[in-house]
């Protein structure tokens, strides 16, 4: 009897899933074109005007990355995903096109990890949770809405709560270069910047590497976790793809 070989493929890690996309992004933030890295929701048909409520706040009080968004009927395909019956899509941009960005400027980044910030009066002040990505198979702040680890409805109403958010490192002789990136995002549709940090020192309670720099970023999913905050069903998949940024429209449109 002829023996059969089995293969097994290695686990993917999700700091090597973040490299993988951020290294596609061609999102230019002045000219507003460009790939971005989106990520997808689905909600009941049902829900959709409570969505974009949600949405809309979200943007205003700079708890979500961007207001640029692109939603999908049922039956609809989303590159080769269709939307269920009585269900809607939701594409939204994911933080990590931040470190396209960085990478496509020649600046090397250590994504740490994902987790949860402790925000007071509007400032964010510590994570309280944090699942490092080159640990994890699963996205972070995806175990994180499941674990109903969010007040994010707080945060937008009240000003304190615990929002999503990531964090990344960089080496403190790109400070000019990642200084010029972020410049260009402050009149670009990216809005997630949360804190950028000092070198050597720990950001938000975070350590960083020896000569490093760490940034913190808003989490992609926070509208989707203020969604379900609202008692509403609300299935996330982060990092799902890559997508013109001119095939999204401003929530505050709708």
């Amino acid at each position: 009897m002829s023996e059969i070989s089995i293969m097994t493929l290695p686990l993917k890690f999700v700091n090597h899933n973040i490299e993988d996309f951020a290294i596609q992004v061609t999102f230019d933030p002045i000219a507003g074109e460009g790939k971005v890295v989106y990520n997808l929701s689905l909600i009941k048909n049902e829900d959709l005007d409570f969505a974009v409520s949600i949405l809309k706040d979200a943007n205003k009080t700079g708890v979500s990355v961007s207001g640029m968004v692109k939603f999908f009927s049922s039956g609809e395909k989303v590159a080769d995903f269709v939307i269920p019956k009585g269900l809607t899509g939701i594409c939204t941009m994911c933080s990590i096109t931040f470190d396209g960005l960085l990478i496509r400027r020649g600046i090397p980044i250590n994504p740490i990890g994902g987790g949860v910030v402790e925000i007071e009066n509007r400032t964010p002040i510590r994570f309280t949770h944090i699942i490092l990505y080159e640990y994890t198979t699963i996205d972070p702040l995806q175990v994180l809405i499941s674990q109903k680890t969010t007040s994010v409805t707080n945060v937008m109403r009240l000003g304190s709560g615990n929002i999503l958010a990531n964090i990344r490192e960089f080496h403190m002789e790109a400070e000019p270069l990642v200084g010029s990136v972020l410049d260009e995002l402050s009149s670009s549709s990216y809005s997630g910047i949360l804190e950028v940090g000092m070198p050597n020192l720990s950001l938000l309670g975070v350590p960083v590497s020896p000569q490093y720099v760490a940034i913190a970023a808003v989490g992609g999913t926070n509208p989707m976790a203020a969604i379900r905050e609202g008692g509403r069903w609300v299935q996330t998949q982060a990092m799902k793809g890559l997508m013109d940024i001119r095939e999204m429209e401003e929530i505050r449109d709708y």
